[in-house]
């Protein structure tokens, strides 16, 4: 009942009243309506025809030049010759913006709409002269090709920087020139021009419809008046449901995919809805946070835990980004609760958990696995990361070899691996191959698996 009385708006009850007499409105006016116009607009056809055929010519332009840009980018990425020969083939054989242009050729004394399109092929071909000399960069850098290349790519002549450049060097450079912030700026010109050639089409027709329409005058005076009432009416109707009802529900659909809290619009009822449902939503959430922080959290350390850690090994494998992997072992653990009990074991655990949260980033996943075993994953890394692994790593037993809490002197042994597409396999065993190497030498110490060999940190 409290609910009730701070919600205020519209009810629909009352909106729909509203309706059922403006409908009853709208049906007498359509019933004295009777008067049909049998004069054939045959201008007004022509026009529309026009435009019509104009504005599939000026989309077959916009397309031939997005297929273009996408056979492209698609290439510099892929490195697959079908790709290039797809943009070949529509440059030199399908040709859909030069016939776009052809086909728009009756408006070329129609300043300014034919500019705006020339303008927009001029662009055109000022990407393509970028995306073959990007192309050109990666399929002449090659050293085999299964097929020969293009006369148009063989006849682009480098810059004297690229053309020192290696292999990967050329693909970072090709896709800097497709993908950089000029290519989409030209992209975002051609569609304006496309955009202003239809606008001015609009405004062209425009003219040509009214003229028509003015010779037809008073042929239509009482259907106008009538008419108009009827769009008044239809257009209030219309408004209405559209404002608080439609219109707050295609919201509301829309936060809900995204999760969101709804904004209390519209009629009383569907207020009411919103207020409800946003009470629902943040208890939902509240639980929620609780629960995915007591599945996912180590209750001792506070860093992940073992169920966590295999679940983002889960969603690792199936990606092919970089990573390393590092397994850290606290030396001798069993001596430290054997001589000092569990609740110093306990506090040991917390603290080291806190310098190996402290010494890498906040982005890097840092999960306890077991009694005295963690694990961190680097995603984004390679095995150039190996320094700055070693250094984390001496750092890590520094800290610990000489602490100021009164706890006792402890190390760790870790072991670690890279892998260069997601959590494979063979990682986990890899990097506990490298610990496990670790811990032969004396521990306290870091390792590094590596094409079957360990690299120790000596």
């Amino acid at each position: 009942m409290e609910k009730q009385e701070q919600v205020k708006g519209i009810r629909i009850c009352t909106l729909n009243y509203i309706m059922i007499v403006s409908a009853a409105v709208l049906y007498l006016i359509l019933v004295y309506a009777t008067v049909q116009v049998s004069v054939r607009y045959e201008k007004l056809i022509t026009a529309t025809e026009d435009y019509i055929s104009s504005e599939k010519d000026g989309a077959l332009l916009r397309a031939g030049s997005d297929y273009l840009t996408e056979q492209a980018r698609l290439y510099v990425v892929t490195l697959e010759s079908k790709y290039m020969e797809a943009y070949f083939t529509e440059k030199n054989v399908t040709r859909r913006r030069e016939r776009a242009l052809e086909g728009l050729q009756r408006y070329e004394n129609s300043e300014p709409a034919y500019e705006f399109l020339k303008k927009a092929l001029d662009d055109s071909n000022r990407l393509t002269e970028i995306e073959i000399y990007a192309m050109s960069l990666i399929a002449r850098g090659q050293d085999k090709m299964a097929r020969p290349l293009p006369q148009e790519i063989l006849d682009v002549v480098f810059t004297e920087e690229d053309e020192k450049l290696d292999l990967s060097g050329r693909m970072e450079k090709a896709k800097e020139l497709v993908f950089d912030s000029d290519y989409r700026d030209t992209k975002d010109m051609i569609a304006c021009n496309s955009n202003n050639f239809l606008n001015a089409i609009v405004t062209w027709t425009r003219g040509r419809q009214t003229e028509s329409a003015t010779a037809l005058k008073s042929i239509i005076q009482r259907q106008r008046l009538c008419f108009s009432i009827l769009f008044v009416m239809n257009t209030v109707t219309f408004v209405l449901i559209i404002i608080f009802i439609v219109k707050p529900l295609l919201n509301f659909v829309q936060r809900i995919k995204e999760e969101k809290k709804l904004q209390a619009a519209g009629a009383y009822e569907i207020r009411y809805l919103a207020v409800t449902y946003n009470d629902m939503y943040e208890s939902n959430i509240a639980n929620a946070s609780r629960l995915r922080k007591k599945a996912e959290i180590d209750p001792l350390t506070g860093v992940l835990n073992r169920g966590a850690f295999e679940s983002m090994r889960a969603r690792l494998k199936d990606t092919e980004e970089p990573l390393v992997l590092m397994i850290i072992d606290v030396d001798r653990f069993k001596q430290v609760n054997d001589t000092y009990g569990h609740e110093v074991g306990d506090r040991v655990l917390k603290k080291v958990a806190d310098v190996i949260r402290n010494t890498f980033r906040m982005q890097d996943c840092v999960a306890r696995i077991g009694g005295d075993e963690f694990v961190v994953i680097m995603t984004g890394e390679t095995d150039k990361i190996k320094p700055a692994i070693r250094l984390k790593a001496d750092a890590m037993n520094e800290k610990l070899a000489f602490p100021e809490d009164g706890l006792p002197r402890i190390s760790l042994s870790i072991g670690a691996a890279c892998s260069l597409h997601g959590f494979i396999e063979e990682l986990y065993g890899m990097a506990d191959d490298a610990l496990y190497r670790v811990k032969a030498q004396g521990r306290c110490g870091y390792c590094f698996y590596e094409d079957g060999i360990c690299d120790d940190n000596d």
